[in-house]
């Protein structure tokens, strides 16, 4: 499926050129989409996030195939603009063979434009297999919430120097393998900027600073609905709207504007 009447990656490679920002928010239902779409959100990120926020679960591992082609057929429905990214689960790439499988079910069950997997080096091989494939894909660097039990939890990533090469090289790796677009989560901003100035492809970041070509957030983190310890980087954007279609206008804005993210954003 590919995105008609609406934004696809070369109008994404547009305002990265023009240095116009990407807005950027993940969504799981048709309700939202609808909202969404009339706020002018760019992009969206059907992500395997919906785990912790919709199904009640502690990580994003439980999540399965069948949840994100459902997810993602939910969306696409009635998603007719904005350009829509949708999550390998865990353990659903674990070799290039079975990522090319998963990943067109998402294309053509789930209405997928592109999918999304975590790691860098070390997804090159399923990567390049993918796109070689015509599947597009979506790389993302930094904290991989998929890993999260061999960090110990939910820290920021890159703050060391070996690190930070590690992941600037995981970057470049994705590049080369064929992924047409980088998420780069909780990293500081330096090596955001630093990421973003060393790769040609659009990035977009969460907790990564303002020098990313976008911003994404999880959709019930910005409108404040999210229970437990908010992250650094999270703005409540419903505090002060009205309606819901109202804190995503402002969200949309404040992207463009550069007025989000700002430094108490940022690590």
């Amino acid at each position: 499926m590919t995105a008609q009447h609406g934004i696809d990656l070369e109008r994404l490679r547009g305002m990265q050129a023009r240095g116009e920002k990407i807005a950027c928010l993940t969504v799981y239902d048709a309700g939202f989409t609808r909202v969404l779409e009339a706020a002018g959100v760019d992009m969206f990120i059907i992500g395997d996030s919906l785990g912790m926020v919709v199904q009640g679960h502690d990580t994003t591992l439980p999540v399965s195939v069948d949840d994100m082609v459902y997810h993602a057929a939910n969306v696409a429905r009635v998603g007719h603009h904005a350009y829509r990214v949708v999550d390998l689960p865990a353990g659903s790439y674990d070799t290039p063979q079975q990522a090319l499988a998963n990943a067109r079910r998402l294309m053509d069950e789930g209405g997928a434009h592109m999918v999304k997997l975590e790691g860098g080096t070390a997804r090159a091989e399923v990567v390049r297999n993918l796109t070689g494939n015509g599947i597009p894909v979506c790389g993302h660097v930094g904290l991989l919430p998929q890993s999260v039990q061999a960090y110990g939890g939910y820290r920021v990533q890159g703050r060391e120097l070996a690190e930070a090469t590690a992941i600037l090289a995981d970057a470049r790796a994705l590049q080369a393998a064929g992924a047409g677009l980088l998420v780069i989560e909780c990293v500081p901003a330096a090596l955001g900027e630093e990421i973003t100035t060393a790769v040609s492809i659009p990035t977009i970041g969460i907790g990564a600073g303002p020098g990313c070509d976008g911003q994404v957030l999880v959709l019930y983190d910005m409108l404040g609905i999210s229970r437990g310890k908010r992250p650094r980087f999270v703005r409540d954007f419903l505090a002060g709207q009205d309606t819901v279609e109202a804190a995503i206008r402002a969200y949309v804005a404040a992207v463009k504007s550069g007025d989000y993210p700002q430094a108490e954003h940022s690590y």
